[in-house]
């Protein structure tokens, strides 16, 4: 099983290699930095989906923030279990 999770991008890193162009991407208040080689076209703001450190593919904010709303109410049920 793999998990994407989405990101909006908050700056970038450009690197003489495009195969090392990063950038900090923020995951709901948790901030990483991320690959960016897979989406040259990403640019700040832009909301990716990141699986394993790398940025796979743009999403468009209404997507983005629709998943981000799931994984909050996830987050809510799984502390009312616990």
């Amino acid at each position: 099983m793999c998990l994407a999770v989405p990101g909006q991008i908050l700056s970038i890193e450009q690197a003489d290699d495009p195969l090392l162009r990063s950038g900090r991407v923020d995951f709901g208040g948790v901030v990483k930095v991320v690959n960016l080689a897979y989406v040259p076209e990403a640019e700040i703001g832009d909301y990716v989906i990141v699986h394993a450190g790398f940025a796979i593919s743009r999403l468009d904010e209404a997507e983005a923030q629709a998943v981000l709303k799931e994984i909050a109410a996830l987050e809510d049920v799984s502390h009312e279990i616990s």
